[in-house]
């Protein structure tokens, strides 16, 4: 299962998954969800960073990805979950 997450409004991600096609469900978290996965900005704690959970199915975090870049980072993730799930 893939989720994303925001702190932006509930409407706000329907409609940005809608515009983009995102074939997962785009969450609304508060700065307090925030913060306990880790995903504020050091230096403003009201704006979310970039980062990316890849979590097992025992549910713990398997790999943290600090850095996202966009072009390949889909290719990781896919990479890393297959290197993670059971034969």
């Amino acid at each position: 299962m893939v989720l994303g997450a925001s702190y932006d409004a509930t409407e706000k991600n329907r409609a940005f998954c809608d515009k983009f096609d995102f074939p997962f469900r785009l969450l609304t978290f508060d700065t307090a969800s925030g913060a306990a996965w880790d995903a504020t900005d050091p230096a403003d704690p009201d704006w979310p960073r970039r980062i990316t959970y890849l979590i097992g199915p025992d549910r713990r975090i398997v790999k943290a990805y600090e850095t996202v870049a966009p072009a390949g980072h889909p290719a990781e993730v896919l990479a890393d979950l297959r290197a993670h799930t059971p034969r």
